[in-house]
């Protein structure tokens, strides 16, 4: 079993075990979005602002990774045609329950983006891609593979952790634990600490992998903002441990 393989199956445990990043819209908040009161978040809890999203009616989103019935069943009430990749099974369920609660078409495709994505080129409006990528070893993949499949004057909407949670454990955040790069398929012990807390496997990821590498891809880079955990002692005394970009090809 590869590593991709175990992180699908950790998640799909989560979702069963009620994880916040894995339970639906409720008809109420489909609603709401209909009217014109909605929110998204690429990161644990700040919004995205209002301005980087195009008119969403007619246009063709992804949502890379984004599985769980949380962000789609919104685009999809603004009037986008919605597509949704997700590796975790349960996370491409959730899309299809809400889907047809609300009556509205998605295709949900389960699979791995760390492999070629299955779409043609020049496919999508837009990319909405939550934090995701610190569960997968290469991340210039996956902005080659998005550019690739973007329409000319298509969006990027990217969360990304920076690296800083890989310092510590989940348990003390007081104390330096680990060294960067944090690499479990390089550091046995690494892989130990992350099974012994349930994390899946995860990997840190650097400026230069997350911002310069969608540069190099060839993406222009509009706007950007940081926010924290939402919890526990690096967000309590505001120590950025997330960025989101706006890029466009």
């Amino acid at each position: 079993m590869n590593y991709t393989d175990i992180n699908a199956k950790t998640i799909d445990r989560w979702v069963d075990e009620g994880w916040e990043w894995g339970v639906p819209v409720s008809h109420e908040a489909f609603v709401d979005a209909q009217n014109g009161k909605w929110s998204m978040l690429l990161t644990p809890i700040k919004d995205v602002p209002k301005d980087w999203y195009p008119d969403l009616k007619g246009k063709h989103v992804l949502g890379l990774a984004s599985g769980g019935g949380q962000q789609m069943p919104i685009f999809a009430a603004l009037g986008a045609e919605c597509t949704v990749f997700d590796y975790s099974e349960k996370q491409i369920e959730s899309e299809l329950i809400v889907a047809k609660r609300e009556g509205y078409k998605i295709n949900a495709i389960r699979g791995d983006m760390t492999e070629l994505l299955p779409f043609d080129s020049n496919s999508f409006d837009l990319i909405f891609h939550p934090v995701s990528n610190c569960y997968i070893e290469d991340v210039m993949h996956v902005w080659k593979e998005c550019y690739r499949i973007l329409k000319k004057g298509g969006r990027l909407m990217a969360g990304m952790d920076n690296g800083f949670n890989y310092l510590f454990d989940e348990e003390n955040e007081k104390e330096i634990k680990y060294r960067l790069p944090f690499n479990p398929l390089k550091d046995t012990e690494l892989l130990k600490s992350l099974e012994k807390e349930d994390c899946g496997i995860q990997f840190s990821h650097t400026l230069e992998e997350q911002i310069r590498g969608q540069l190099k891809t060839g993406f222009m880079l509009l706007d950007l903002y940081e926010d924290t955990n939402g919890n526990g002692l690096l967000h309590d005394f505001g120590v950025p441990t997330f960025w989101a970009t706006l890029s466009v090809k």
